[in-house]
């Protein structure tokens, strides 16, 4: 199963950039930082698993509409309501100021 999270942000630099610059992102919130940007790549994209719960999320953020695209995956009957629980929590603990909206799709 996958779901998207879409998050609408203001300001001019990538989300997706300050959420794996983020040193608590792994310390607080307990998400591991897998893979980020490689060149050569048109969009701005990044992985993180949870340390806690099962699943990953591939994060990709769209400079120039200002959206941070956020792909959650499951695997194995697994469930991804805890691991957009705690992505939604950490989004609002350390980038609240930042977001105007917060929409969650299932695919």
């Amino acid at each position: 199963m996958q779901t998207v999270i879409q998050v609408i942000a203001k300001g001019r630099e990538s989300l997706r950039h300050k959420i794996m610059s983020d040193p608590q992102l792994e310390g607080k919130f307990g998400f591991i930082k897998i893979w980020a940007k490689q060149p050569g790549r048109p969009h701005g994209w990044a992985k993180i698993h949870s340390e806690t719960t099962h699943g990953a999320i591939n994060l990709e953020w769209h400079g120039g509409s200002r959206t941070l695209i956020c792909r959650v995956v499951t695997k194995l009957g697994n469930k991804p309501n805890s691991i957009i629980g705690d992505f939604v929590d950490y989004l609002l603990a350390r980038h609240q100021g930042r977001i105007l909206a917060i929409h969650i799709m299932r695919r």
